[in-house]
């Protein structure tokens, strides 16, 4: 049976513009400026940084000067009410100015006597190609040339095929409407694993080490090598060598010389010909020190200057007569205009909103880690902190502070930082101190680097010394540091 009822819940959803702030607030700075670019482009109400006395690019600018003797007002989003029914609020130029200018500057002016640096432009052939001229030179037939480049279309970055045979089967079926049998896809592959750069075309590491060993003089410890890789690669990869001399009938010295020539190879042939991948840090923040006070802002390159464009506050104007006068037609088009100065009020909001957010977030960072920036960089000086306590602090929520502390930078006297870089746990010392782990941390890595390559430090032996240390520490956090830090364990550490 059917029953009918009525239920109150509480949900909790987020506005418009709660969503466009949080989307904008976890976004890097190098990434901002194509945002904006991006709703410069799609909202025509939002113009990009004039003085008052310029004129816009557009007709309704040209019109009239009346404009140019506009107060200097900020524009505000709740002063206009939606119309309820079919009556239509009455409208007024003076609702989106109020007390200040209605732009909103996010930068100060260029400083002349800042140096400019240019990044040069580096300019090299990718793998792809590097490839693709080279079958050009082979004499291949029109198929195996077909197959080949399918081939070399799906050789990954670092230079394996990591296709399985048949899927080009297919691919060259249902694509090219090719009809190949395994065999030949398999003979063009050797063709392709022949080409520069050595080992390119491997299926794994140990095809990729065994091609390249091929291509080098067949010495007596070439041999052994391509002996030890195909026949032995799991201990090899497993580094137990003490199992690998017995097998091989080798002493210590010569074992030693064949592994530093198997070392010496390419794991990925494909990286030292792709295309440079390069990755630019823009920072978010400038922190200085002066006279043993921090000084922290926003980088002026953060974001142009915007604001509301004023032919569109012109035309909201202008058209409010004809709207009273029932004219559909003006009703719709002052609906579209009001839409889109609302939509630019929004975004010029935000983007302040998050540019006060990163720097609230910014200056409790750099108060609670003062010690840290005045000693300029020193790890041992890093108080334990962790998300809550900004959180707390600066009074937004954990998520708000995640967001800026996963994806922005701080440029400092000693170098540039990720923000969750200061962000870590406390560790207690035999006096009870906390300190944070960051120093565990690097203590633990300047052991592991100053170890016998041949007699490493196990993870209890880490520990014993830390603990020597006075560092309070469980194995068990010893093995998780030196995993996060990407350390092996001391098997795979171990050298001859």
């Amino acid at each position: 049976m059917l029953k009918q009822g009525l239920h109150q819940k509480l949900l909790q959803k987020l506005s418009p513009q709660q969503i466009q702030f949080i989307k904008l607030l976890q976004i890097p700075t190098i990434e901002l400026e194509a945002r904006i670019k991006q709703e410069l482009e799609d909202n025509p109400a939002l113009a990009e940084g004039h003085d008052l006395g310029e004129v816009d690019e557009n007709p309704y600018e040209r019109e009239s000067d009346e404009a140019d003797t506009a107060p200097d007002d900020p524009y505000t989003s709740d002063a206009y009410d939606e119309a309820e029914g079919s009556e239509l609020q009455e409208l007024s130029l003076e609702d989106y100015l109020a007390e200040e200018d209605y732009r909103y500057k996010l930068h100060t002016p260029d400083d002349p006597n800042e140096e400019r640096y240019e990044t040069p432009i580096v300019q090299r052939r990718s793998l792809y190609d590097l490839l693709e001229q080279q079958i050009g030179m082979l004499p291949l037939s029109e198929l195996e040339f077909l197959v080949a480049r399918q081939i070399i279309g799906n050789i990954d970055p670092d230079g394996y095929f990591r296709r399985p045979i048949t899927a080009i089967v297919d691919e060259l079926a249902f694509r090219q409407n090719l009809s190949v049998r395994e065999e030949v896809v398999e003979s063009v592959l050797g063709i392709v694993q022949s080409l520069d750069p050595p080992g390119v075309g491997a299926r794994d590491l140990q095809e990729c080490l065994l091609l390249q060993l091929h291509r080098k003089p067949q010495t007596p410890h070439t041999q052994l090598a391509l002996r030890i890789v195909e026949d032995y690669f799991d201990e090899l990869s497993k580094k137990h060598f003490d199992r690998l001399a017995d097998r091989l009938g080798i002493d210590d010295d010569e074992l030693r010389e064949v592994y530093q020539l198997i070392t010496r190879l390419n794991p990925r042939p494909g990286e030292s010909e792709s295309e440079i991948k390069m990755q630019y840090i823009v920072p978010d923040f400038i922190l200085h020190e002066e006279g043993g006070q921090l000084n922290v802002k926003l980088n002026r390159k953060n974001a142009p200057e915007l604001r509301v464009s004023r032919s569109y506050l012109r035309m909201l104007q202008e058209l409010q007569p004809a709207a009273k006068e029932k004219d559909t037609q003006a009703r719709e088009t002052l609906q579209f205009v009001k839409a889109k100065i609302d939509s630019a009020q929004w975004f010029i909001d935000a983007i302040k909103q998050r540019q006060d957010t990163l720097l609230k977030t910014m200056v409790c960072i750099a108060n609670r880690q003062k010690e840290f920036f005045l000693s300029q960089g020193d790890e041992t000086k890093l108080r334990p902190m962790i998300l809550k306590d900004v959180a707390d602090e600066i009074g937004m929520d954990i998520s708000t502070v995640s967001r800026v502390a996963n994806s922005k930078y701080v440029q400092t006297d000693f170098g540039i930082y990720q923000l969750k870089y200061f962000f870590s746990e406390g560790i207690s010392t035999e006096s009870g101190e906390e300190v944070s782990n960051k120093e565990v941390k690097r203590i633990l890595r300047e052991l592991i680097e100053n170890e016998d390559r041949k007699k490493p430090l196990s993870d209890d032996r880490l520990t014993q010394l830390l603990n020597e240390r006075g560092y309070n520490i469980a194995r068990r956090t010893v093995a998780k540091y030196r995993e996060q830090m990407g350390l092996n364990v001391a098997r795979l550490r171990k050298d001859l």
